[in-house]
């Protein structure tokens, strides 16, 4: 490698953007002339990437959801492997958003078999379909891993790879003075509780979430009318959730990332986040973020008929809460699938704001998570700098 770093960062979701801007600090912390292309979210963005497209584009999940965008989803693969072969960067750093990505980084290789490939976050095989990690080997030289166990699976299959720990254990704790003032902000008193609304950062997501979650709000509050009620939205999600908001019995109050540049809007998630007293969140790396502000969690989710096929004859975990596989415990409650209804839902919820020890128990459990992750270590995103830099060298 001669003159400065040049590398091309894919990320197709909320989460992996947040990936990739930490990533992107940490190698300019580690070399400050380093170079950036590719396609990023507004964190990305605001540490330097010109995105070639929005990355709201990539934002889908589940089969049915796929299929009538597949053929402006293929168009993009070509565009941005198309692009990668005419820039020729010292690497190409995929994030999560597998489909996509690998697609993308296995054309780019076709005209460049030379064409060095890192992907950050290793696929869950431990959990389904441990065939990816041989599939991915293909294309992928080293991998990134946010969990301690999954170096050897990746190894075994012949990749680098790097357990570099997870951002959110680097995210900053918001102050006893931001949380008052927060608070304060949305016309809460000290003793009010706050309940958090999380129905997911894709609008597939949000479509099969928010009508199962606004019915769970809609009981809790005939029996605890006392309590407040927060929906945090994903910028991809924001507009669609400030429409269907309109439609809930009760208003809640909407923060929403569009207003304020990306890390000031990032910053307030996670004031609002430590602010709160409980979160109703739909299953994902949210999970994480909530045990790092030590705010205790329900966790719903559900796919629609078809993946729900798929996923419950595939899938062979425990918990679908990260914190509860870390941990090995059953702290965090979850609603999956079937389950999934307000009638279920909303006694848990309702408990768990009576009861202060299952809080604290889940708190506990969220430490132990955090410890795991890398608490303790530098920063994840300096750790992969670090990881991505000897790879080119």
């Amino acid at each position: 490698m001669s003159g400065p770093a040049h590398f091309f960062l894919i990320a197709g979701e909320p989460s992996g953007d947040k990936l990739g801007a930490s990533l992107m600090a940490g190698l300019k912390t580690l070399a400050p002339d380093t170079r950036f292309s590719g396609v990023g979210g507004p964190l990305m963005q605001a540490e330097g990437l010109e995105s070639l497209f929005a990355i709201d584009e990539l934002s889908v999940m589940g089969i049915l959801e796929v299929l009538p965008r597949l053929p402006k989803l293929l168009a993009r693969v070509r565009e941005t492997a198309d692009v990668i072969t005419k820039l020729s960067p010292d690497a190409v750093i995929t994030i999560d958003s597998p489909d996509f990505c690998l697609r993308v980084v296995s054309r780019a290789r076709s005209s460049d078999n030379t064409l060095k490939t890192i992907h950050y976050v290793a696929p869950t095989v431990w959990a389904w379909r441990p065939e990816r990690a041989a599939k991915m080997a293909r294309n992928v030289d080293h991998v990134l891993a946010l969990f301690p166990f999954e170096p050897p699976y990746m190894q075994a299959e012949g990749m680098g790879c790097d357990f570099v720990g997870h951002p959110v254990v680097a995210e900053a704790t918001p102050s006893s003075a931001e949380i008052r003032q927060f608070r304060a902000e949305l016309g809460l008193t000290h003793s009010e509780p706050l309940l958090l609304v999380l129905p997911g950062s894709r609008s597939g997501e949000v479509a099969r979430m928010e009508p199962v979650f606004a019915a769970s709000v809609a009981q809790v509050l005939s029996a605890r009318p006392d309590v407040k009620v927060l929906v945090v939205a994903a910028s991809p999600v924001a507009g669609m959730l400030e429409e269907r908001l309109k439609s809930w019995p009760v208003q809640p109050i909407l923060l929403d990332p569009r207003t304020g540049d990306a890390r000031q809007s990032e910053r307030r998630k996670s004031i609002a986040f430590a602010a709160a007293d409980l979160a109703l969140a739909a299953s994902g790396t949210v999970s994480l973020e909530l045990a790092r502000a030590k705010t205790p969690m329900v966790i719903a989710y559900r796919f629609n008929w078809l993946t729900t096929r798929i996923v419950k004859r595939k899938v062979n975990l425990a918990s679908a809460t990260l914190v509860n596989l870390l941990t090995k415990t059953t702290a965090v409650p979850e609603f999956l699938f079937e389950d999934c209804v307000p009638e279920k839902i909303a006694p848990c919820v309702l408990s768990y704001l009576e009861d202060e020890q299952a809080r604290a128990a889940q708190i506990k459990a969220g430490d132990e998570a955090m410890s795991l992750l890398g608490a303790s270590d530098d920063a994840p995103g300096l750790r992969a700098a670090r990881a991505v830099l000897r790879v080119i060298q």
